[in-house]
């Protein structure tokens, strides 16, 4: 089963850069079978993991960031794939 792990967080105005590359310096305990990470208006930033797991899997996750970087808790999903097509 494939699961994907959503991690999303809202950056301090003006600050979304510098989340983007906290981001991406994150590293996990276990290498997931695909990571992508991407950014949208008002300085958010969302990294998604795919993993070969059960739904209920214990998985590494990306953790929240310290300081002042964020304007809110973040946000975190868990899905399963029911199918794959273009």
């Amino acid at each position: 089963m494939t699961v994907a792990l959503m991690w999303e967080a809202r950056a301090v105005a003006g600050r979304g850069e510098e989340l983007l590359a906290w981001a991406r310096d994150q590293g996990l305990s276990v290498r997931p079978l695909r990571r992508e990470t991407f950014r949208a208006p008002g300085d958010r930033v969302l990294v998604i993991t795919w993993w070969d797991a059960a739904y209920d899997a214990e998985l590494p996750e990306l953790p929240e960031p310290e300081g002042e970087l964020v304007t809110r808790p973040v946000h975190r999903w868990r899905f399963e794939s029911v199918e794959q097509g273009a």
